[in-house]
Protein backbone atom coordinates (compact mmCIF):
# COMPACT_ATOMS: atom_id res chain seq x y z
CA UNK A 1 0.00 0.00 0.00
CA UNK A 2 0.94 3.68 -0.19
CA UNK A 3 2.20 5.83 2.10
CA UNK A 4 1.81 9.70 1.70
CA UNK A 5 4.78 11.25 3.47
CA UNK A 6 2.91 14.54 2.87
CA UNK A 7 -0.45 13.60 4.13
CA UNK A 8 -1.81 16.77 5.81
CA UNK A 9 -0.90 19.54 7.95
CA UNK A 10 2.27 21.74 6.89
CA UNK A 11 3.81 19.70 5.77
CA UNK A 12 1.74 18.94 3.07
CA UNK A 13 2.70 21.81 1.23
CA UNK A 14 6.56 21.48 1.01
CA UNK A 15 8.02 21.68 -2.14
CA UNK A 16 8.24 17.43 -3.00
CA UNK A 17 11.69 18.29 -4.40
CA UNK A 18 12.64 18.75 -0.48
CA UNK A 19 13.56 15.38 1.15
CA UNK A 20 12.70 14.38 4.15
CA UNK A 21 15.36 14.19 6.42
CA UNK A 22 16.52 11.30 8.72
CA UNK A 23 14.80 7.58 8.81
CA UNK A 24 10.70 8.11 7.84
CA UNK A 25 8.97 8.76 10.35
CA UNK A 26 6.69 5.83 10.32
CA UNK A 27 10.76 3.61 10.35
CA UNK A 28 11.80 5.31 13.89
CA UNK A 29 12.46 3.88 16.85
CA UNK A 30 11.58 6.16 20.10
CA UNK A 31 12.81 4.88 23.64
CA UNK A 32 9.52 3.74 24.81
CA UNK A 33 9.46 1.23 22.17
CA UNK A 34 12.78 -0.68 23.18
CA UNK A 35 12.15 -3.61 24.92
CA UNK A 36 13.24 -3.14 28.62
CA UNK A 37 15.73 -6.12 30.18
CA UNK A 38 14.63 -7.66 33.42
CA UNK A 39 17.62 -7.38 35.80
CA UNK A 40 20.14 -10.38 35.51
CA UNK A 41 20.37 -13.21 38.09
CA UNK A 42 24.02 -14.22 39.33
CA UNK A 43 25.44 -10.61 40.88
CA UNK A 44 28.24 -8.11 38.95
CA UNK A 45 30.26 -11.00 37.48
CA UNK A 46 27.17 -12.98 35.98
CA UNK A 47 25.81 -9.42 34.63
CA UNK A 48 29.28 -8.96 33.09
CA UNK A 49 29.50 -12.45 31.13
CA UNK A 50 25.66 -11.90 30.00
CA UNK A 51 26.80 -7.80 28.70
CA UNK A 52 30.19 -8.95 26.96
CA UNK A 53 27.68 -12.09 25.15
CA UNK A 54 25.35 -9.70 24.26
CA UNK A 55 28.11 -7.13 22.61
CA UNK A 56 29.57 -10.17 20.64
CA UNK A 57 26.40 -11.23 19.09
CA UNK A 58 25.96 -7.99 18.36
CA UNK A 59 28.87 -7.19 16.70
CA UNK A 60 28.35 -10.89 14.89
CA UNK A 61 24.73 -9.46 13.10
CA UNK A 62 25.79 -6.14 12.60
CA UNK A 63 28.78 -8.17 10.47
CA UNK A 64 26.27 -10.32 8.09
CA UNK A 65 23.79 -7.49 8.47
CA UNK A 66 26.46 -5.40 6.77
CA UNK A 67 27.16 -7.89 4.10
CA UNK A 68 23.73 -8.42 3.62
CA UNK A 69 23.02 -4.85 2.68
CA UNK A 70 25.56 -4.61 0.26
CA UNK A 71 24.06 -7.77 -1.59
CA UNK A 72 21.15 -6.53 -1.94
CA UNK A 73 22.59 -3.48 -3.25
CA UNK A 74 24.43 -5.07 -6.03
CA UNK A 75 21.40 -7.05 -7.10
CA UNK A 76 19.33 -4.27 -7.52
CA UNK A 77 17.11 -4.86 -5.22
CA UNK A 78 17.56 -8.58 -5.42
CA UNK A 79 19.87 -10.55 -3.44
CA UNK A 80 20.92 -10.78 0.29
CA UNK A 81 22.91 -13.80 1.99
CA UNK A 82 21.81 -15.12 5.75
CA UNK A 83 24.28 -17.59 7.60
CA UNK A 84 21.76 -20.59 7.52
CA UNK A 85 21.49 -23.44 5.45
CA UNK A 86 18.38 -23.14 5.03
CA UNK A 87 18.81 -20.28 1.77
CA UNK A 88 21.11 -22.44 0.06
CA UNK A 89 18.00 -24.58 -1.20
CA UNK A 90 16.31 -21.09 -2.07
CA UNK A 91 18.99 -19.87 -5.03
CA UNK A 92 18.74 -20.60 -8.41
CA UNK A 93 22.49 -21.22 -10.11
CA UNK A 94 22.96 -21.89 -14.02
CA UNK A 95 26.14 -22.47 -15.70
CA UNK A 96 26.91 -20.28 -18.62
CA UNK A 97 29.25 -21.02 -21.51
CA UNK A 98 31.47 -17.57 -22.28
CA UNK A 99 32.95 -19.65 -25.21
CA UNK A 100 36.75 -18.70 -26.57
CA UNK A 101 38.37 -17.26 -23.34
CA UNK A 102 41.12 -15.27 -25.67
CA UNK A 103 38.23 -13.61 -27.55
CA UNK A 104 37.09 -12.01 -24.19
CA UNK A 105 38.51 -8.57 -22.76
CA UNK A 106 41.17 -9.06 -19.80
CA UNK A 107 40.30 -9.88 -15.89
CA UNK A 108 39.99 -7.27 -13.78
CA UNK A 109 42.57 -7.59 -11.06
CA UNK A 110 41.13 -6.84 -7.43
CA UNK A 111 38.16 -5.00 -9.05
CA UNK A 112 34.24 -7.23 -9.62
CA UNK A 113 32.20 -6.57 -11.57
CA UNK A 114 28.80 -7.70 -11.57
CA UNK A 115 26.45 -8.05 -13.95
CA UNK A 116 22.48 -7.58 -12.95
CA UNK A 117 19.85 -8.47 -15.22
CA UNK A 118 16.65 -7.82 -14.40
CA UNK A 119 14.01 -9.89 -16.48
CA UNK A 120 10.48 -9.23 -17.95
CA UNK A 121 9.61 -12.46 -17.56
CA UNK A 122 5.96 -13.70 -16.68
CA UNK A 123 6.26 -16.95 -16.51
CA UNK A 124 3.91 -18.39 -12.77
CA UNK A 125 2.76 -14.99 -13.27
CA UNK A 126 -0.59 -15.63 -14.79
CA UNK A 127 -2.79 -12.43 -17.07
CA UNK A 128 -1.72 -10.06 -14.22
CA UNK A 129 1.57 -8.15 -16.29
CA UNK A 130 0.38 -9.23 -19.78
CA UNK A 131 2.15 -11.41 -22.46
CA UNK A 132 1.08 -14.64 -19.94
CA UNK A 133 4.30 -17.05 -19.91
CA UNK A 134 6.71 -15.12 -21.97
CA UNK A 135 10.11 -16.16 -20.83
CA UNK A 136 11.44 -12.52 -20.88
CA UNK A 137 14.17 -10.38 -21.83
CA UNK A 138 16.81 -7.96 -20.57
CA UNK A 139 14.32 -5.48 -19.64
CA UNK A 140 16.76 -3.33 -17.01
CA UNK A 141 20.25 -4.21 -17.13
CA UNK A 142 23.15 -2.29 -15.01
CA UNK A 143 26.80 -3.23 -15.16
CA UNK A 144 27.73 -2.80 -11.46
CA UNK A 145 31.81 -1.98 -11.03
CA UNK A 146 32.99 -2.45 -7.92
CA UNK A 147 36.54 -0.46 -7.50
CA UNK A 148 39.41 -2.55 -6.80
CA UNK A 149 39.76 -1.12 -3.08
CA UNK A 150 36.37 -1.26 -2.09
CA UNK A 151 36.58 2.65 -1.88
CA UNK A 152 33.66 3.30 -4.63
CA UNK A 153 31.45 1.76 -6.88
CA UNK A 154 29.79 2.10 -10.52
CA UNK A 155 26.49 1.13 -11.84
CA UNK A 156 25.81 1.29 -15.53
CA UNK A 157 22.35 1.14 -16.69
CA UNK A 158 22.32 -0.51 -20.20
CA UNK A 159 18.82 0.63 -21.86
CA UNK A 160 16.45 -2.47 -23.54
CA UNK A 161 16.22 -0.28 -27.12
CA UNK A 162 20.15 0.06 -27.52
CA UNK A 163 20.57 -1.86 -30.84
CA UNK A 164 23.78 -3.98 -30.10
CA UNK A 165 25.43 -7.28 -32.17
CA UNK A 166 25.21 -10.33 -30.09
CA UNK A 167 27.62 -12.88 -30.69
CA UNK A 168 26.76 -16.14 -31.01
CA UNK A 169 26.40 -18.15 -27.75
CA UNK A 170 25.21 -21.62 -26.70
CA UNK A 171 21.65 -22.33 -25.14
CA UNK A 172 21.27 -24.67 -22.24
CA UNK A 173 20.69 -27.46 -23.69
CA UNK A 174 24.14 -27.03 -25.49
CA UNK A 175 22.17 -25.93 -29.30
CA UNK A 176 24.53 -22.89 -30.44
CA UNK A 177 22.56 -19.91 -31.27
CA UNK A 178 23.79 -18.05 -34.18
CA UNK A 179 24.70 -14.12 -33.66
CA UNK A 180 22.83 -11.48 -34.82
CA UNK A 181 25.10 -8.79 -36.35
CA UNK A 182 22.69 -5.34 -35.15
CA UNK A 183 19.60 -6.34 -32.95
CA UNK A 184 17.99 -4.56 -29.66
CA UNK A 185 19.76 -5.36 -26.28
CA UNK A 186 17.24 -6.56 -24.71
CA UNK A 187 17.03 -9.86 -27.78
CA UNK A 188 19.77 -10.56 -25.97
CA UNK A 189 18.59 -12.67 -23.17
CA UNK A 190 15.13 -15.03 -24.06
CA UNK A 191 15.32 -14.27 -27.64
CA UNK A 192 15.91 -17.37 -29.54
CA UNK A 193 15.89 -19.36 -26.30
CA UNK A 194 19.38 -17.31 -25.40
CA UNK A 195 20.37 -17.45 -21.71
CA UNK A 196 21.90 -14.98 -19.16
CA UNK A 197 25.20 -15.86 -20.87
CA UNK A 198 24.46 -14.62 -23.90
CA UNK A 199 23.74 -11.31 -22.46
CA UNK A 200 26.73 -11.43 -20.35
CA UNK A 201 28.97 -11.78 -23.68
CA UNK A 202 27.01 -9.33 -25.28
CA UNK A 203 27.72 -7.03 -22.39
CA UNK A 204 31.58 -7.86 -22.90
CA UNK A 205 31.16 -7.44 -26.62
CA UNK A 206 29.81 -3.85 -26.50
CA UNK A 207 31.50 -2.66 -22.85
CA UNK A 208 35.19 -4.12 -23.69
CA UNK A 209 34.64 -4.43 -19.66
CA UNK A 210 34.81 -8.06 -17.93
CA UNK A 211 32.08 -9.42 -16.51
CA UNK A 212 32.91 -11.61 -13.42
CA UNK A 213 29.53 -12.79 -12.34
CA UNK A 214 25.51 -12.09 -13.01
CA UNK A 215 22.78 -11.48 -10.95
CA UNK A 216 19.09 -12.02 -12.66
CA UNK A 217 15.92 -11.04 -11.00
CA UNK A 218 12.34 -10.91 -12.21
CA UNK A 219 9.32 -9.23 -11.02
CA UNK A 220 8.57 -11.04 -7.90
CA UNK A 221 12.15 -9.85 -6.41
CA UNK A 222 10.77 -6.28 -6.57
CA UNK A 223 7.55 -7.03 -4.99
CA UNK A 224 8.66 -9.04 -2.50
CA UNK A 225 11.91 -7.07 -1.24
CA UNK A 226 10.42 -4.04 -1.40
CA UNK A 227 7.87 -5.21 0.96
CA UNK A 228 10.62 -7.31 3.04
CA UNK A 229 11.99 -3.77 3.89
CA UNK A 230 8.58 -2.24 5.43
CA UNK A 231 8.80 -0.21 1.78
CA UNK A 232 10.76 1.89 -0.14
CA UNK A 233 10.57 5.81 -0.54
CA UNK A 234 10.23 7.57 -3.37
CA UNK A 235 9.53 10.64 -5.10
CA UNK A 236 7.40 12.12 -7.76
CA UNK A 237 7.74 15.60 -9.06
CA UNK A 238 4.06 15.66 -10.39
CA UNK A 239 1.26 13.52 -10.35
CA UNK A 240 1.54 10.46 -12.23
CA UNK A 241 -1.02 8.14 -13.75
CA UNK A 242 0.28 5.44 -16.12
CA UNK A 243 -2.64 2.89 -16.85
CA UNK A 244 0.11 0.76 -18.55
CA UNK A 245 2.15 0.15 -15.52
CA UNK A 246 -1.15 1.14 -13.55
CA UNK A 247 0.93 3.41 -11.07
CA UNK A 248 -1.24 6.36 -9.82
CA UNK A 249 0.70 8.46 -7.71
CA UNK A 250 0.32 11.70 -5.81
CA UNK A 251 3.23 14.92 -6.59
CA UNK A 252 5.24 14.58 -3.27
CA UNK A 253 7.24 11.41 -1.43
CA UNK A 254 5.71 8.00 -0.75
CA UNK A 255 6.68 4.96 0.63
CA UNK A 256 5.76 2.21 -2.20
CA UNK A 257 5.90 -1.79 -1.63
CA UNK A 258 4.75 -4.75 -3.66
CA UNK A 259 2.79 -4.07 -6.58
CA UNK A 260 3.23 -0.24 -6.12
CA UNK A 261 6.73 -0.35 -6.44
CA UNK A 262 7.00 -2.85 -9.26
CA UNK A 263 4.42 -0.28 -11.11
CA UNK A 264 6.93 2.31 -10.21
CA UNK A 265 10.14 0.72 -11.52
CA UNK A 266 8.12 -0.05 -14.76
CA UNK A 267 6.70 3.13 -15.24
CA UNK A 268 7.77 5.29 -18.67
CA UNK A 269 5.02 6.24 -20.27
CA UNK A 270 3.72 9.05 -17.79
CA UNK A 271 7.22 10.78 -17.17
CA UNK A 272 9.99 12.74 -19.33
CA UNK A 273 9.54 11.88 -22.89
CA UNK A 274 7.76 8.65 -22.20
CA UNK A 275 10.30 6.34 -23.14
CA UNK A 276 12.79 3.58 -21.30
CA UNK A 277 15.15 6.64 -21.14
CA UNK A 278 13.60 8.53 -18.82
CA UNK A 279 12.24 5.05 -16.56
CA UNK A 280 15.77 4.49 -16.11
CA UNK A 281 16.43 7.41 -13.76
CA UNK A 282 13.05 5.76 -11.91
CA UNK A 283 15.07 2.99 -10.91
CA UNK A 284 18.25 4.33 -10.01
CA UNK A 285 16.10 6.21 -7.76
CA UNK A 286 14.52 2.96 -6.01
CA UNK A 287 17.17 0.92 -5.91
CA UNK A 288 19.58 4.04 -4.52
CA UNK A 289 16.58 4.30 -2.08
CA UNK A 290 15.95 0.50 -1.13
CA UNK A 291 19.46 0.31 -0.53
CA UNK A 292 19.32 3.34 2.25
CA UNK A 293 16.52 1.40 3.65
CA UNK A 294 18.11 -1.68 3.84
CA UNK A 295 21.34 -0.35 5.54
CA UNK A 296 18.90 1.66 8.06
CA UNK A 297 19.55 1.19 11.64
CA UNK A 298 15.26 0.12 11.26
CA UNK A 299 16.20 -3.17 9.21
CA UNK A 300 19.46 -4.49 10.59
CA UNK A 301 18.62 -4.10 14.04
CA UNK A 302 15.38 -6.44 13.42
CA UNK A 303 16.26 -10.00 13.28
CA UNK A 304 12.35 -10.67 12.00
CA UNK A 305 12.58 -8.34 9.06
CA UNK A 306 15.97 -9.51 8.07
CA UNK A 307 14.82 -13.13 8.22
CA UNK A 308 12.20 -11.85 5.78
CA UNK A 309 14.54 -10.26 3.48
CA UNK A 310 17.01 -12.59 3.15
CA UNK A 311 14.18 -15.36 2.34
CA UNK A 312 12.51 -13.14 -0.02
CA UNK A 313 15.73 -12.27 -2.24
CA UNK A 314 17.30 -15.95 -2.25
CA UNK A 315 13.96 -17.35 -3.91
CA UNK A 316 14.13 -14.38 -6.27
CA UNK A 317 17.50 -14.93 -7.05
CA UNK A 318 19.47 -16.50 -10.18
CA UNK A 319 22.68 -15.99 -9.95
CA UNK A 320 25.81 -18.30 -12.34
CA UNK A 321 27.96 -21.30 -10.46
CA UNK A 322 30.19 -19.23 -9.48
CA UNK A 323 28.37 -18.00 -6.61
CA UNK A 324 25.77 -19.90 -6.35
CA UNK A 325 25.66 -21.14 -2.83
CA UNK A 326 25.39 -19.24 0.50
CA UNK A 327 28.58 -19.07 1.33
CA UNK A 328 29.95 -17.54 -1.61
CA UNK A 329 27.42 -14.87 -1.96
CA UNK A 330 28.27 -14.16 2.19
CA UNK A 331 32.06 -14.00 0.89
CA UNK A 332 31.04 -11.77 -2.12
CA UNK A 333 28.53 -9.44 0.33
CA UNK A 334 31.15 -8.83 3.41
CA UNK A 335 33.66 -7.60 0.58
CA UNK A 336 31.09 -5.39 -1.09
CA UNK A 337 29.45 -3.73 2.45
CA UNK A 338 32.79 -1.79 2.59
CA UNK A 339 31.64 0.48 -0.22
CA UNK A 340 29.49 3.80 1.14
CA UNK A 341 26.54 4.33 0.00
CA UNK A 342 27.18 7.81 -0.84
CA UNK A 343 30.29 6.58 -3.24
CA UNK A 344 27.57 4.93 -5.44
CA UNK A 345 27.33 6.16 -9.04
CA UNK A 346 24.14 5.40 -11.01
CA UNK A 347 24.41 6.55 -14.66
CA UNK A 348 23.25 6.05 -17.67
CA UNK A 349 25.01 4.82 -20.67
CA UNK A 350 25.24 7.32 -23.38
CA UNK A 351 23.37 7.20 -26.36
CA UNK A 352 21.99 9.02 -28.81
CA UNK A 353 18.79 8.13 -31.51
CA UNK A 354 19.54 5.33 -33.98
CA UNK A 355 19.52 7.97 -37.46
CA UNK A 356 17.40 4.62 -39.12
CA UNK A 357 14.76 4.31 -36.74
CA UNK A 358 13.96 7.20 -33.60
CA UNK A 359 12.47 4.21 -31.15
CA UNK A 360 15.63 2.78 -30.98
CA UNK A 361 19.29 3.91 -29.60
CA UNK A 362 22.69 3.85 -30.95
CA UNK A 363 25.92 4.42 -28.42
CA UNK A 364 26.89 8.09 -28.73
CA UNK A 365 30.66 8.30 -29.42
CA UNK A 366 32.83 8.96 -28.48
CA UNK A 367 31.07 9.46 -24.94
CA UNK A 368 30.55 5.84 -24.58
CA UNK A 369 33.87 4.53 -25.02
CA UNK A 370 35.47 7.06 -22.87
CA UNK A 371 33.05 6.02 -20.17
CA UNK A 372 33.49 2.38 -20.52
CA UNK A 373 37.17 3.29 -20.71
CA UNK A 374 37.06 4.96 -17.20
CA UNK A 375 35.19 1.70 -15.80
CA UNK A 376 37.08 -0.38 -16.91
CA UNK A 377 40.41 1.32 -15.91
CA UNK A 378 38.87 1.32 -11.96
CA UNK A 379 38.45 5.14 -12.17
CA UNK A 380 35.49 6.04 -9.91
CA UNK A 381 32.49 8.20 -11.12
CA UNK A 382 31.98 9.40 -7.84
CA UNK A 383 33.32 13.09 -8.17
CA UNK A 384 31.52 15.08 -11.24
CA UNK A 385 34.25 16.20 -14.05
CA UNK A 386 34.94 19.71 -13.30
CA UNK A 387 31.90 22.30 -14.68
CA UNK A 388 29.62 19.09 -15.77
CA UNK A 389 26.30 19.30 -15.41
CA UNK A 390 24.21 16.44 -13.63
CA UNK A 391 21.15 16.53 -15.52
CA UNK A 392 17.94 14.59 -14.13
CA UNK A 393 17.36 12.17 -17.49
CA UNK A 394 19.88 11.48 -19.93
CA UNK A 395 20.53 14.09 -22.66
CA UNK A 396 20.00 11.91 -26.25
CA UNK A 397 16.54 11.59 -26.29
CA UNK A 398 14.88 13.88 -29.34
CA UNK A 399 16.91 13.44 -32.65
CA UNK A 400 16.41 17.22 -33.33
CA UNK A 401 17.77 18.56 -29.54
CA UNK A 402 20.62 16.44 -30.33
CA UNK A 403 23.86 17.52 -31.49
CA UNK A 404 26.17 15.33 -33.42
CA UNK A 405 28.97 13.91 -31.19
CA UNK A 406 32.44 15.22 -31.56
CA UNK A 407 34.43 12.73 -32.68
CA UNK A 408 38.23 12.68 -32.91
CA UNK A 409 40.11 12.89 -35.96
CA UNK A 410 42.34 10.06 -36.96
CA UNK A 411 45.80 9.88 -36.79
CA UNK A 412 48.24 10.99 -39.37
CA UNK A 413 50.04 8.24 -40.88
CA UNK A 414 53.55 7.83 -41.49
CA UNK A 415 53.95 7.43 -44.70
CA UNK A 416 51.07 7.35 -47.74
CA UNK A 417 50.68 6.87 -51.17
CA UNK A 418 50.83 10.21 -53.44
CA UNK A 419 52.50 12.51 -50.99
CA UNK A 420 49.20 12.26 -48.95
CA UNK A 421 51.10 12.29 -45.57
CA UNK A 422 51.18 15.84 -44.63
CA UNK A 423 47.19 15.76 -45.33
CA UNK A 424 46.72 12.98 -43.05
CA UNK A 425 46.40 14.81 -39.83
CA UNK A 426 43.50 16.56 -41.21
CA UNK A 427 41.36 14.07 -41.93
CA UNK A 428 37.77 14.39 -39.51
CA UNK A 429 36.76 10.46 -39.00
CA UNK A 430 33.11 10.92 -37.94
CA UNK A 431 32.14 11.68 -41.50
CA UNK A 432 34.14 9.09 -43.75
CA UNK A 433 32.46 5.83 -44.61
CA UNK A 434 33.78 2.98 -43.68
CA UNK A 435 33.05 -0.83 -45.07
CA UNK A 436 34.82 -3.84 -43.35
CA UNK A 437 34.36 -6.97 -44.98
CA UNK A 438 35.95 -10.15 -43.23
CA UNK A 439 38.06 -12.14 -45.43
CA UNK A 440 39.99 -14.14 -41.87
CA UNK A 441 37.67 -16.89 -41.98
CA UNK A 442 36.70 -16.62 -38.75
CA UNK A 443 33.27 -15.16 -37.74
CA UNK A 444 32.44 -12.02 -35.67
CA UNK A 445 35.89 -10.48 -36.62
CA UNK A 446 34.40 -7.92 -39.07
CA UNK A 447 32.36 -6.52 -36.31
CA UNK A 448 34.69 -6.56 -33.60
CA UNK A 449 37.10 -4.14 -35.78
CA UNK A 450 33.92 -1.75 -36.83
CA UNK A 451 33.42 -1.55 -32.80
CA UNK A 452 37.02 -0.70 -32.75
CA UNK A 453 36.85 1.74 -35.55
CA UNK A 454 33.43 3.61 -33.80
CA UNK A 455 35.58 3.99 -30.61
CA UNK A 456 38.38 6.03 -32.31
CA UNK A 457 35.75 8.42 -33.78
CA UNK A 458 34.89 6.37 -37.06
CA UNK A 459 31.18 7.06 -36.56
CA UNK A 460 29.84 5.36 -40.03
CA UNK A 461 31.87 2.43 -40.03
CA UNK A 462 29.83 -0.50 -40.94
CA UNK A 463 29.85 -4.60 -41.73
CA UNK A 464 29.14 -5.62 -44.80
CA UNK A 465 28.99 -9.37 -46.51
CA UNK A 466 32.16 -11.48 -45.78
CA UNK A 467 35.15 -11.71 -48.93
CA UNK A 468 36.92 -14.55 -49.94
CA UNK A 469 39.62 -15.67 -47.60
CA UNK A 470 42.68 -13.00 -47.91
CA UNK A 471 46.19 -13.60 -46.37
CA UNK A 472 46.83 -9.72 -45.53
CA UNK A 473 44.69 -6.37 -44.60
CA UNK A 474 43.90 -4.31 -47.13
CA UNK A 475 42.00 -0.97 -47.60
CA UNK A 476 40.94 -0.13 -51.15
CA UNK A 477 40.12 3.46 -51.67
CA UNK A 478 38.21 5.91 -54.65
CA UNK A 479 40.04 8.40 -56.29
CA UNK A 480 40.95 11.54 -53.85
CA UNK A 481 40.64 9.21 -50.92
CA UNK A 482 43.97 8.22 -50.36
CA UNK A 483 44.71 10.76 -47.28
CA UNK A 484 41.72 8.94 -46.02
CA UNK A 485 42.86 5.39 -46.56
CA UNK A 486 46.31 6.47 -45.15
CA UNK A 487 45.00 7.79 -41.55
CA UNK A 488 42.64 4.88 -41.81
CA UNK A 489 45.63 2.55 -41.39
CA UNK A 490 47.77 4.46 -39.46
CA UNK A 491 44.66 4.19 -36.67
CA UNK A 492 44.82 0.46 -37.25
CA UNK A 493 48.30 0.19 -37.45
CA UNK A 494 48.44 -1.53 -40.76
CA UNK A 495 51.46 -0.59 -43.31
CA UNK A 496 51.24 1.68 -45.81
CA UNK A 497 51.73 -0.99 -48.34
CA UNK A 498 47.68 -2.00 -47.46
CA UNK A 499 46.79 1.20 -48.80
CA UNK A 500 45.54 0.56 -52.54
CA UNK A 501 43.52 2.71 -55.31
CA UNK A 502 40.15 0.85 -56.44
CA UNK A 503 39.21 2.76 -59.79
CA UNK A 504 35.78 0.79 -59.51
CA UNK A 505 34.88 2.77 -56.14
CA UNK A 506 32.44 5.60 -56.42
CA UNK A 507 33.56 8.50 -53.75
CA UNK A 508 30.44 8.29 -51.97
CA UNK A 509 31.37 4.27 -51.50
CA UNK A 510 34.41 5.68 -48.89
CA UNK A 511 36.40 3.17 -47.79
CA UNK A 512 37.19 -0.74 -47.74
CA UNK A 513 38.49 -2.60 -44.85
CA UNK A 514 39.37 -6.03 -46.36
CA UNK A 515 40.20 -8.27 -43.09
CA UNK A 516 43.10 -10.79 -43.77
CA UNK A 517 44.12 -14.24 -41.38
CA UNK A 518 46.80 -11.41 -39.81
CA UNK A 519 43.91 -8.67 -38.49
CA UNK A 520 43.13 -10.99 -35.14
CA UNK A 521 46.72 -10.73 -34.52
CA UNK A 522 47.43 -7.46 -35.44
CA UNK A 523 44.62 -6.08 -33.43
CA UNK A 524 45.83 -8.32 -30.18
CA UNK A 525 48.97 -6.31 -31.06
CA UNK A 526 47.79 -3.24 -31.36
CA UNK A 527 46.18 -3.55 -27.90
CA UNK A 528 48.77 -4.97 -26.08
CA UNK A 529 51.29 -2.19 -27.43
CA UNK A 530 49.80 0.84 -26.89
CA UNK A 531 46.72 0.51 -24.19
CA UNK A 532 44.61 3.64 -23.63
CA UNK A 533 44.85 5.65 -21.22
CA UNK A 534 42.24 5.62 -18.45
CA UNK A 535 40.28 9.16 -18.84
CA UNK A 536 40.53 11.45 -15.65
CA UNK A 537 37.00 13.02 -16.66
CA UNK A 538 33.40 11.22 -17.01
CA UNK A 539 31.82 12.53 -20.11
CA UNK A 540 30.12 16.09 -19.57
CA UNK A 541 26.62 15.12 -20.51
CA UNK A 542 27.06 11.94 -18.43
CA UNK A 543 23.73 11.74 -16.44
CA UNK A 544 24.33 10.39 -12.85
CA UNK A 545 23.02 10.17 -9.28
CA UNK A 546 24.65 9.53 -6.60
CA UNK A 547 23.07 5.81 -4.42
CA UNK A 548 22.62 9.12 -1.19
CA UNK A 549 21.17 11.39 -3.20
CA UNK A 550 17.29 11.51 -1.70
CA UNK A 551 16.73 14.88 -3.79
CA UNK A 552 15.56 12.90 -6.98
CA UNK A 553 12.33 12.95 -8.10
CA UNK A 554 10.47 11.52 -10.75
CA UNK A 555 9.88 14.18 -13.57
Amino acid sequence: MQQDIHAGGAGADRHPAEPARGIPVQRRHTPAEAPSEPPHPGGRAARRRALTARRTRRRRVLKWTGGLAAFALVAGCGGAYYAYQHFNNNITAVKVQLGNEAERPKPAGDALNILVIGTDSREGLGREYGDEGSTGHADTTLLFHIAKDRSNATALSIPRDLMVPVPECQAPDGKTIPGTARTMFNNSLGQEGRDPGCTWKTVEKVTGIRVDHFVMVNFDAVKTLSTAVGGVEVCAAKDINDPDSHLRMSKGRHVVQGDEALAFVRTRHAVGLGGDLTRIPLQQQFIGSMIRSIKSSDTLTNPAKLWKLADSATKALTVDSGIGSVDKLKDLALDLSKVDSGKITFATVPVLDDPADENRLVLKQPDAAQLFSMVGGDRSLTEPAAGAAVPEAPAATAPAATPAPAAPAAPAAPAAPGGAASTAAAIDAKDLRVTVRNGTGTPGQAQQTVDRLVAKGYAKAATAANAPVATTTSIAHPAGKAAEAAALAAALGLPAGAVKADPKLGAREGLVLVLGKDAPAAAAAEAAATPAPVPSEAPKDLQRVQGDDIDACAK
